[in-house]
């Protein structure tokens, strides 16, 4: 590892020739440059807020537990890839005799992340950035957040994860702009108050998903149990479904989420039941148990399948019988979905249908 500040001439062109560098460089800032070979979480816990660790191009091995608010991780683009250690096993139970500063590291690994991002409840990982790189091939996640609020994940491509893409629990005032999420074994991007209990919805206070291309991943986008949150000017193709707005009975109930200006195109991708959802195939964007969400100036093309929740704009009543409510879907260009461009399965009251250009609907009379 090789330290310097940010103010020497040879780290400034690096993070210049890398995107970075929007902000002043100031002489307290140190960058903490990290070769393929070398340890990653020991320039990650060496690092102090306002710090960059900076990852050069090539294949680095491992994964790493960022717990230090306010620094950035920034690698040199698509070409600097993280991958799993050689011979990692997520499934190992062994007591660990590592340094703490590997343990940090082998806590993300069995949990099946690339990249953690990990506060508490009482001490959040706030203001952390995450950018230009490539996380693939991890069992679960490759970019994991907790309790992390103000993160931002920019020009991050994640590929082939088992379960997530990029994930965030726990997490507000996120900014997620221009990356790439292809084939992962979820959501390419999943956005969740929490998923392992039933609870209310937390309002985000304006996280913004916005520029991404989510491609070839079983649902593009899912936002779930949360509030308060644009999904705005994305590419999704190629997925089981595009994107999910979820929620449940709980108080204060899921919503408030815009979406707006995405392209949702040819996501016919199939996916197998699970023990909580049906099969997918063919859905656009799917609004379930969550009311108040504008859903507006889409472009959502050619989405086909037999699932009960295919078609272009789908309400759907949620699985835990909560109607959504008060939801408007308007200015909507939608073409060649099926079974309708527009479907409203969903008892809720108040749900509008205005000004879309599509061809057909269930029940008739949407468009």
């Amino acid at each position: 590892m090789k330290k310097c500040h940010i103010a020497p001439l040879a780290c400034l062109a690096a993070l210049v020739g890398t995107g970075l560098g929007a902000a002043p460089p100031t002489a307290a800032h140190t960058v903490h440059v990290v070769k393929p070979g070398e340890s990653i979480q020991k320039a990650v816990d060496a690092a102090r807020s306002g710090d960059t660790v900076l990852l050069a191009r090539g294949t680095h091995y491992g994964s790493v537990n960022v717990t230090t608010p306010g620094i950035t991780l920034h690698g040199m683009g698509r070409g600097t890839v993280l991958r799993p250690a050689v011979g990692t096993s997520t499934t190992t139970t062994a007591p660990s005799t590592a340094s703490p500063l590997a343990k940090a590291a082998d806590s993300c690994a069995a949990a099946g992340n690339g990249i953690c991002v990990t506060g508490t409840k009482d001490h959040g990982v706030d203001d952390v950035t995450i950018a230009s790189l490539t996380v693939t091939g991890f069992d679960k996640t490759g970019l994991y957040a907790h309790e992390a609020d103000g993160l931002t994940v920019q020009n991050v491509t994640a590929v082939g994860n088992g379960v997530w893409g990029i994930a965030t629990e726990h997490s507000l005032r996120g900014v997620f702009r221009g990356n790439t999420a292809r084939d992962n074994g979820d959501a390419g991007l999943l956005l969740a108050n929490t998923v392992k209990e039933e609870q209310g919805a937390a309002d985000t206070e304006g996280t913004v998903v916005e520029h991404n291309r989510l491609e070839g991943n079983r649902i593009g986008v899912t936002v779930r149990r949360l509030r308060n949150l644009t999904v705005e000017g994305n590419h999704l193709t190629g997925n089981c479904a595009a994107v999910f707005v979820v929620g449940d009975e709980n108080k204060p109930k899921a919503g408030f989420v815009t979406v707006r200006a995405n392209r949702i195109e040819r996501n016919n991708k199939f996916c197998p039941k699970t023990a909580r959802l049906d099969a997918l195939q063919g859905s656009g964007i799917v609004v379930t148990g969550a009311d108040d969400n504008l859903i507006t100036h889409n472009v959502i093309k050619d989405n086909v399948g037999n699932s009960p929740l295919s078609g272009g704009i789908v309400l759907f009543k949620s699985l835990v019988g909560t109607p959504s409510e008060r939801n408007r879907i308007s200015a909507n260009l939608l073409q060649g979905n099926s079974p309708a461009d527009l479907v409203n399965a969903d008892p809720g009251q108040g749900n509008t249908f205005q000004d879309n250009s599509c061809g057909s609907s269930r029940p008739v009379g949407l468009c």
